[in-house]
Formats: C-alpha cells, structure tokens, sequence
C-alpha cells in the first residue's frame, strides 16, 4: 500500500487521493504502466494537474521527467480542467461546408470561450475535431457520448441548453 501524504488540491479530494492510491499500488512496478496509471488518474480527477502528476511519480519510483512527458505528449491526456461536458465539433470539409465555424462561433460567444478551452463555470470544454465519422449528418457535434446531426447555429444553443 502507498504511503506518501495526499498533497492539497482544489480539485482533488481525499476520497480521489484513496483511488489514485489503489490505481497506482495495482500498477506499481509493471513496465510501461504509465499511460494506464494516468488515463485511470484522469478519470477519477477529470484532469493531470501537476502536483497529481508529481504524485504518480513518487508513488510508481519514476522520474517525473517520464511521467510529465508522457502526460504532455499524448492527446488523451488533459493537463487543464475540462467541462462536465466536453463538446467535439466537427471541422472536416463536409462539417465546414454545412456551417460548423457559425456553429462554433455561438458556442464560442454565449459561453465566451475558444476552440480548446474551457468555460469558466467548467459546464464545458470546446473542442475541435478533424473528423467524426458521420459525414452523412453534417454538421456533426458530439457532446459526451451523444452525436447530433444537421447541427445549425440557430438550434446549437437550445441543444447546449439541456446540458447546462
């Protein structure tokens, strides 16, 4: 079992330190299990601020050269807090055609936030993607696991809405 002290963090709580703990002694040791020690992490603290990375790096005995790296270099990872609900919008060619900038931009205004960030009360993060599968619907927008099609930027807003 670890045993080093939980530092303080806003955003973690000791409930979240104890599972942290338990990913961490279920991998310690394995080779290569810093990518599965921090998707784990990250799904029990929704993000990789750096004292939890600084942990992980203690409690697996690795430098935490590795573990920043590997954490800074992979997409899956988010060293920022995130929204409750993560918005993806489509910016592929046929999502561009059908109107997804004017999409983004309502987005962007109502929650007075850019492509890549996140709104200030983290109800939501924005993000663009190349491509999500679903030409056929474009424009496309996934909000968590739920896709809606033929998105307009006159309808985003009631669709985010039910979100909030």
């Amino acid at each position: 079992m670890l045993e080093l002290e939980h530092p303080e963090h806003p955003d973690i709580t000791e409930e979240m330190w104890k599972d942290v703990d338990k990913i961490i002694d279920e991998h310690y040791g394995q080779p290569g299990c810093i990518i599965a020690v921090l998707r784990k992490s990250q799904s029990v603290v929704g993000y990789l601020p750096a004292p939890l990375m600084d942990y992980i790096s203690a409690g697996l005995n690795l430098p935490r050269s590795d573990v920043f790296g590997v954490a800074s270099f992979y997409s899956l990872f988010s060293l920022e807090p995130k929204g409750r609900h993560v918005i993806k919008v489509c910016t592929g060619t046929a999502c561009y055609v059908k109107g997804i900038r004017e999409v983004i931009s309502r987005i962007s205004n109502k929650y007075n936030m850019a492509e890549g960030c996140t709104s200030a009360d983290r109800c939501f993060s924005l993000e663009s993607v190349r491509c999500l599968g679903a030409c056929g619907l474009a424009p496309v927008m996934v909000i968590g696991e739920n896709v809606h099609g033929a998105v307009k930027a006159d309808t985003v807003l009631d669709i985010l809405q039910r979100y909030e």
